[in-house]
């Protein structure tokens, strides 16, 4: 995404995909980790605030690239949902933290170590935490449009929990992050604060279509996500059409 010159062209998406996310058993829960609790105070320190020209352009694929990209990622995400709660008169607190590891049970979420391999949002504590280096691997191999897809669906599960929201079912809270991270996606390209390439929707399709849940699970189990078709729509939903689309209230 952002200005793109000279982009990569896609590698093997659905086995990388399929073999890391799957394997994990998440690859954007977190409400499930540990009670809900009000977010605090944030430290203090700059927020990133990149619009569409310090979005980079998408020609390698370096750990420095990594960074920025993802940097990126948050920033616009604590601008688009601050602007949103904005106007409907309230105050947002962004997401505490973004925590990278890189080992097994090096972050703890609600007491619970997390796995490799995997990207949560973290309820209690109020932070996202990742796996930097099967983040890396999946932007080098699925590319940068997928991992504005990733944090925004885990900035999501936050602004969930910032509303109240909570659902019987996982499956609901799961699909309804979807539609976010496709609003937060769609709504900053209509604004031009970033820059769809030739085969971004592709990517985002495709990698929707990677991560759905076995077709054998069932759909009220703990941990559903959706299937690769219900995580597809309700991901486009919210890029088409909004907030609207994702039931809100």
């Amino acid at each position: 995404m952002g200005e793109k010159a000279g982009r990569r062209r896609p590698g093997p998406l659905a086995g990388l995909l399929v073999a890391v996310v799957v394997a994990a058993g998440c690859m954007g829960g977190g409400l499930d980790q540990g009670e809900p609790e009000q977010p605090g105070p944030r430290p203090n320190g700059p927020a990133a605030s990149p619009g569409a020209d310090s979005t980079r352009a998408d020609g390698t694929t370096s750990v420095a690239e990594f960074k920025q990209d993802f940097s990126d990622a948050v920033g616009i995400a604590e601008r688009y949902w601050t602007d949103r709660f904005r106007a409907s008169g309230k105050q947002f607190q962004p997401i505490r933290r973004v925590v990278p590891y890189t080992r097994s049970g090096e972050v703890s979420c609600g007491g619970e170590g997390l796995p490799r391999n995997n990207a949560v949002y973290c309820s209690a504590g109020d932070f996202i935490a990742y796996d930097v280096n099967w983040s890396v691997g999946a932007f080098r191999q699925v590319g940068d449009a997928f991992l504005f897809y990733l944090l925004g669906h885990e900035y999501a599960h936050g602004v969930q929990v910032r509303l109240g929201i909570r659902y019987n079912f996982t499956i609901q809270q799961e699909l309804q992050a979807d539609c976010m991270a496709g609003a937060y996606i769609g709504d900053n390209v209509r604004s031009g604060t970033l820059t769809l390439a030739e085969g971004d929707l592709d990517e985002f399709r495709e990698g929707l279509l990677a991560v759905g849940d076995d077709p054998n699970q069932p759909w009220f189990a703990e941990g559903s996500h959706g299937t690769a078709e219900q995580r597809t729509d309700s991901f486009f939903r919210g890029y088409e059409n909004s907030l609207d689309a994702c039931g809100l209230g």
